[in-house]
């Protein structure tokens, strides 16, 4: 019984930092516009049907084995699933609309979780305050570099994700735990 509540803890762990990478790492191309012609409106199917319906459903399917990224993912999903299908709106409630973003995003760094967990929704909740400052100055360059932020936590989910498929490592080094303290071996 425990293997197969540790392969579906796993598995929506692994699909949900898929969906949210692949959305994440579209999103953010979009912002940055390295690739001409791409735009982050090109990135709302992605972010309606990956971001959104399949990352809520995977968070409804984590919830029964693990509360803490059942949560995230569902959260994450809404607001991906809200973004994609809001369509335009006044700079000023977009910017709020994204502020509340990187609070979800905040909130879910300080829940805790793996490390590399935390480092993509820090840098999450990094690219949704500069894109909101973005939206609410009108700053286009600001906007790219959220962009840039949302393609590394992509980049990060992605790896997370296929480390765990992949058995690569995921834990980051550290330091020392304090002054005089070295290491062994």
């Amino acid at each position: 019984m425990d293997n197969e509540v540790s392969a579906g803890i796993v598995t929506t762990t692994v699909v949900g930092r898929l969906a949210l990478g692949i959305t994440l790492l579209a999103f953010g191309v979009g912002l940055t516009g390295v690739i001409d012609g791409v735009r982050a409106s090109d990135a709302v199917n992605v972010a309606h049907y990956v971001g959104g319906v399949a990352l809520f459903l995977v968070g409804l399917l984590a919830l029964r084995d693990n509360a803490g990224s059942g949560v995230a993912y569902v959260a994450l999903g809404a607001l991906w699933f809200t973004w994609a299908v809001s369509g335009a709106s006044s700079a000023n409630a977009t910017g709020l609309f994204l502020l509340l973003f990187a609070l979800v995003a905040l909130t879910l760094t300080l829940a805790g979780g793996d490390t590399l967990g935390q480092i993509v929704h820090g840098l999450l909740f990094l690219a949704m305050v500069v894109l909101a400052v973005a939206a609410f100055a009108d700053s286009s360059a600001l906007a790219k570099v959220a962009g840039w932020v949302a393609v590394v936590s992509g980049a990060v989910a992605w790896y997370a994700a296929t480390a765990a498929l992949a058995h690569w490592p995921t834990a980051v080094p550290g330091r020392a735990a304090g002054r005089g303290v070295t290491a062994t071996g």
